[in-house]
């Protein structure tokens, strides 16, 4: 008994020792933990020193890193933010995967399979590695923006694409086919698990987690933040589902929990413990002996399935108005197959749909497109490198430190840094558009080159030991990206926020920032005066008549908090007429003297 618990703790050590040492080795000749992983999978498997006979029990078991990942991007996708994504994850993913299926069947019919194997082939390869891609994205800290969440939307979609395959697979299998009750009796189950999940998520975690803080047993949440993740996917499995997407529904469903940092920084250290134990299981998964006989085979239809898959999602991605280097990013990164494909593979080479020998063809196909990707994306950066060369001559921020951190210096910001740098404060500006940069430079004005959006970022500008954070930006999503990480990272920091309309100020007042002023309020109430004036109104009523515009538009916003509104009659509230003055949420600015038309053009540009 003590010979097998010591041979089971030999395996653990000896997958250990290969991820520590070859992990740094690879990291540092720059290409990447990921390469690391399946070089010393390959290592140690039973293709390479024999350590390991059975890759497909860890990567049984290293599936959960991929599940735990998923986890933590739909702890970033709060439900609104994944909406907003709809299009991207049904319209851009739904054309990508069409155009990277027809092109990918017809390499297959090229390389003499049948069109059914050829297919299945295709519908492997289309599905990218969730793994890799976003272990990749993780690194470089892109997921959070723009480019990176049009991939994650097109992942999310191929994830989605997994269940209704099995079930073509299914239809496809030679024999007898299953009944059309059977077939209804797993739609049901599918469909049961989901709604029995949809409903835990909404009505049980919440309070639950509120009950496991109120114990204040920190073990116990990261237990129960484990039960959670392995739950959902369990049931997802149950189900027929997938157990990832489980997971991230999960994640999605507690992405607007209060428990939500907590819950990633629980899972964090296991998921990429088992995330870096899936990449070794996935090395030693490559069968040398299947390449060895058939490596020429495999070897061409590796860099044509590759190099057609990247010129599709290139294609794609400059017809839905994407630059050429987001494109040409987008193409490297996700021109590999994926863990889904070996999935696929296994089930059709099950039901009789592909022989066993295909099976071994594809799947050392897939291992290997894995295997390349992060030699593909260092073989691509020169080719990036013009865009990255245009910020060589400004100064990123890193380092920084100042009382006052704004971020965004367009005309909004500009306006706003004049009163603090002639009081003399400490401002430190970053911006992302280079061009603008370059102009306030040569007026003297020193801002560093950065995007807010990122938690990297903001540290490397100074907002740990900021007293107050100015998000002077004019992208309201990014503005509440940027909320949300100030708020849960630095909390130190007076946070003043400037909104697009109404709507987003109520969000903002929700989400807990100090000050949140609309873009274009004081300067059309400011517009409004004038107006006034030049019809003849005496100065003293165009004032009253503004400061009770002020005073409505203060009830509004009051009520709207309040929930006291529908949705049809906020409109209504207009036509309110002046009453007692509410406490507002931010006072209005009473001026030491009555607003004239002399003193409101002395200052009109403060609103700019």
């Amino acid at each position: 008994m003590a010979d097998v618990g010591s041979n089971d703790l030999v395996k653990v050590v000896a997958l250990l020792g290969a991820a520590v040492v070859a992990v740094p080795v690879f990291r540092r000749l720059g290409l990447g933990s990921v390469l690391g992983y399946l070089a010393a999978g390959l290592v140690i498997g039973p293709f390479g020193l024999g350590w390991f006979s059975d890759p497909q029990a860890i990567l049984h078991v290293a599936e959960l890193g991929v599940v735990m990942f998923l986890f933590v991007i739909g702890l970033e996708m709060r439900p609104s933010h994944l909406w907003s994504l709809r299009r991207q994850i049904f319209g851009l993913g739904t054309l990508q995967i069409a155009a990277c299926t027809a092109a990918l069947t017809g390499v297959g019919l090229l390389f003499g399979h049948e069109p059914v194997v050829a297919f299945i082939g295709a519908m492997g390869f289309v599905l990218t590695s969730t793994a890799i891609v976003m272990q990749l994205l993780s690194e470089r800290g892109d997921i959070a923006l723009p480019p990176g969440q049009k991939i994650v939307s097109v992942l999310l979609f191929e994830d989605l694409l997994i269940v209704p395959l099995l079930v073509l697979v299914a239809l496809l299998a030679p024999g007898e086919p299953s009944s059309d009750a059977s077939r209804w009796t797993s739609i049901g189950i599918a469909t049961g698990a989901l709604v029995t999940l949809l409903a835990a998520g909404i009505w049980l975690l919440n309070p639950l987690f509120r009950l496991l803080a109120a114990a204040r047993a920190r073990e116990v949440m990261t237990a129960a933040a484990l039960l959670v993740v392995l739950g959902a996917a369990l049931l997802m499995q149950l189900g027929g589902l997938s157990m990832a997407m489980g997971a991230f529904l999960a994640g999605v469903l507690l992405s607007e929990s209060t428990f939500r940092h907590q819950l990633e920084a629980d899972v964090e250290p296991f998921r990429g413990l088992l995330l870096g134990l899936f990449f070794l299981g996935v090395g030693m998964a490559l069968d040398l002996s299947v390449v060895r006989d058939n490596w020429a085979m495999i070897l061409g239809a590796v860099l044509a399935m590759m190099l057609v898959k990247a010129l599709c999602i290139y294609v794609v991605a400059r017809l839905t108005a994407s630059s050429h280097h987001e494109a040409l990013d987008r193409a490297a990164l996700m021109a590999q197959g994926g863990e889904f494909a070996f999935v696929l593979y296994s089930t059709a080479a099950a039901s009789g749909v592909i022989a066993a020998a295909q099976n071994a063809n594809l799947t050392a196909i897939v291992v290997l497109s894995m295997a390349l990707t992060p030699l593909v994306v260092l073989a691509v950066r020169p080719w990036l490198k013009r865009q990255e060369e245009k910020i060589d001559d400004l100064d990123v921020a890193e380092g920084l430190s100042g009382s006052v951190l704004m971020i965004g210096f367009g005309r909004f910001g500009q306006v706003v840094s004049q009163s603090l740098l002639a009081r003399g404060v400490d401002v430190t500006i970053i911006d992302n558009d280079v061009e603008m940069i370059r102009s306030a430079g040569t007026f003297g004005f020193k801002i560093y080159y950065g995007d807010g959006t990122r938690l990297d970022v903001l540290r490397a500008s100074g907002a740990n030991s900021a007293q107050v954070i100015a998000v002077c930006i004019d992208n309201k999503e990014a503005a509440n990206r940027i909320v949300e990480l100030v708020k849960s990272e630095f909390g130190q920091a007076k946070l003043l926020v400037r909104s697009f309309d109404r709507e987003h100020s109520l969000q903002l007042i929700n989400a807990g920032v100090d000050v949140q002023v609309r873009e274009t309020f004081e300067s059309a109430i400011r517009f409004g005066h004038h107006a006034l004036c030049q019809l003849g109104v005496p100065p003293e009523d165009a004032v009253e008549i503004v400061e009770s515009v002020r005073r409505r538009d203060a009830e509004r916003v009051q009520l709207e908090l309040a929930g006291g509104l529908a949705a049809g009659t906020r409109m209504l509230i207009g036509n309110i007429a002046p009453g007692p003055t509410p406490t507002p949420f931010t006072p209005p600015r009473k001026a030491a003297t009555p607003l004239t038309p002399e003193t409101a053009e002395a200052t009109q540009g403060t609103n700019k």
